[in-house]
Parts: C-alpha cells; structure tokens; sequence
C-alpha cells in the first residue's frame, strides 16, 4: 500500500513554510519532504515535526544559489571545500530532525570544466558523503533531473546515475527516482524502477506536462502504485508537483489511498 509524504516546499505554498506542517498533518500526511530546512532554526522544524506527529523522509544537502539557477556543487571541482561544508550543515540537521535520508542534487555543469573532471569530482564528492553519513545511519541518494527543465544539468537518466552509484561503490549510495523528470526523460517507467528497485531509495511524483498532481496528465498512476506494490517497494513516496489550483482542491487524487491505509 502506497505511503505518501507531502512535499513541503512545493505544496501548501498557500501558507509560511511553518505553517504548512499542520496543514500537511490535517490533511491526513504522517510524513514530510522538503528541498531545503536551512532558513529555519532545526530546533524550531524539530518541534513542528514533535508537535504535528509528522516523520520527515528526506531533504536536499545544501545545493548552491537555488534562486539563481544553481541546482548542486557536486559535480564542480571549485567548490568541493563548500560542498564538504554543506554536507555537514546537513548533518547537523538530518540530526536534529531525525531525518534518514539526504539528496545529492550533481549540480549544472560549469562551461570551463572539462567532463572527465566534472565525472571524477562527483564520484569523490559521492564517496566522501556516503562514507561519512553511513556512520550516522543516514542514507544519501542521487537524483537524475530532465535537462528541459534544468539545461546542462550533470546528471539526467536513470542509467547514467546508476552507473555513477556503480563506479562509487558504497552501499549507503541510492537513487532517488523522481517519476516526472524520468517521464520526460526516458519514459518506460514500470520497467526500469522494477530493473532496480533494489537501488532506488525513494520515489517521487508528479504528472506530465506541467509536474502537476497525479491524474492531471499522461502518467497512469493508478497502475503505477499497483506496480510498486507488487514488486515490494515499501518506502515513502514523495508528492513533488506544484497543485494545478489549490493544494487542498488538488488532494481529491490521495483519499481513496488514504482510506485504504486507514481501513488497513
């Protein structure tokens, strides 16, 4: 049975970010995902999270100028001292909030670099934070993003981030398989999140064109929760998409999902 996780960042934006914590738990969410908690205080999110019984599944490590374009630092051989620093402010807060999983966004590619070294800084940037947050018990994951939406970004197919979690090695490297961006990308979506649903560490949605909520495009997802089901996929599915009118007007797609988790 599908669990869902509301996307702080992207839905209830009707409100503060604070603000969107008790909205998510009225409206029948027990976890929460957002892209960055670091213009908050930890303590502060800490005890939204306390105070709405809400589990957090997951946040973005630091990734630059998000409100000038910048999508990560892992892939730039300039800032391997800032990512560093970042992973640990992430860790700071992972720490506080009891959060388990972090997301490696690689970052658009610098023009004056070559490939080979972009390739080599984010293979070691990877090793480097999976090491370091598998003795804290935290997962990190690596996320492929449509270059339509986010021109000259590093890392954009599923195949592509496998074969880089291949090369680092480490057991505590997944893939976060953004089900929007892999769409538009490279489609045939049953079949490759079945390939390697042992690698994939957390799944996220929104319908195609315009990363709406589900039921507004070309993506079946009745037939894709099925599928994730049927093949053992038992983590949190993360509801990524910008509401087409208001978040609660959007919401009618989860209640028959969330009156069987509560009938179960």
């Amino acid at each position: 049975m599908p669990r869902f996780a509301a996307n702080l960042s992207s839905l209830f934006t009707e409100l503060t970010f604070p603000e969107r914590f008790a909205a998510a738990a009225k409206h029948g969410f027990s976890a929460v995902e957002f892209l960055f908690p670091y213009d908050y205080p930890k303590e502060e999110l800490a005890e939204l999270l306390k105070r709405h019984e809400l589990q957090p599944v997951m946040f973005n490590l630091p990734s630059g100028r998000w409100e000038a374009g910048e999508r990560g630092l892992a892939c730039d051989p300039r800032r391997i001292p800032e990512f560093r620093e970042g992973l640990e402010k992430a860790i700071d807060y992972a720490g506080a909030l009891d959060c388990k999983k972090l997301n490696c966004l690689p970052g658009i590619m610098p023009s004056e670099s070559c490939p080979l070294t972009l390739h080599e800084t984010l293979v070691a940037n990877l090793r480097h934070a999976a090491s370091r947050l598998a003795q804290l018990n935290i997962k990190l994951l690596i996320e492929p993003i449509n270059v339509y939406d986010n021109p000259n970004f590093f890392l954009h197919r599923s195949s592509h981030a496998l074969a880089i979690i291949d090369e680092v090695d480490h057991p505590n490297l997944g893939l976060l398989y953004d089900v929007y961006h892999m769409q538009i990308t490279e489609g045939n979506l049953a079949s490759t999140i079945a390939e390697n649903i042992a690698r994939i560490g957390h799944v996220q949605v929104a319908d195609v064109p315009g990363r709406n909520e589900p039921g507004t495009g070309e993506i079946n997802f009745n037939y894709l929760f099925r599928h994730l089901d049927a093949i053992g996929y038992d983590g949190w599915i993360g509801c990524q998409y910008n509401p087409l009118l208001s978040t609660e007007e959007g919401l009618e797609w989860i209640a028959p999902y969330q009156l069987q988790s509560s009938a179960a």
